[in-house]
């Protein structure tokens, strides 16, 4: 994947360079903001980015006795734009969690080990792949791209 992105770099950079701040700034906008949608719906779609299925919950029997809770999709909320930002500068575009909800997230993007609660235990999560990109990914921004060079 990394030789993918770079071959893209080396492709896009000379064009790149012809451009001024802002037209690059307004690029890098309208990237941020496609790739934030499209982390969104492979997110509500419970898919990592090579297209298989999110690892399932784990069974809570300790939540049955007090009533249990509902079984929505994971990660409903975290999939919102007040949680997956997009920003954006002349150079760069980045698509990510920031703040608290950040540990959350690296926490099932590596799963890794965590705790429930303050004092509750702690629990080795599968790991999910939040962020990443797919193939559609990079054909949007190639596509993004192009468009945005020729109405330049």
């Amino acid at each position: 994947m990394a030789d993918d992105l770079q071959q893209l770099a080396d492709w896009a950079g000379p064009l790149l360079a012809r451009l001024d701040a802002k037209e690059r700034r307004a690029l890098a906008r309208s990237l941020a903001r496609e790739l934030r949608r499209g982390q969104r719906e492979r997110i509500k779609a419970q898919r990592n980015p090579d297209g298989s299925e999110f690892a399932p919950r784990q069974s809570q029997k300790w939540r049955a006795r007090q009533g249990g809770i509902r079984r929505r999709a994971m990660f409903g909320k975290l999939a919102t734009a007040k949680w997956l930002k997009a920003t954006a500068q002349s150079d760069t575009a980045v698509v990510g969690f920031f703040g608290n909800v950040a540990r959350i997230a690296k926490t099932h993007q590596y799963g890794l080990r965590d705790r429930v609660d303050r004092n509750g235990p702690t629990i080795e999560y599968p790991q999910r792949e939040l962020l990443g990109f797919t193939e559609a990914d990079r054909t949007r921004i190639r596509d993004a791209l192009i468009e945005h060079l020729a109405s330049v």
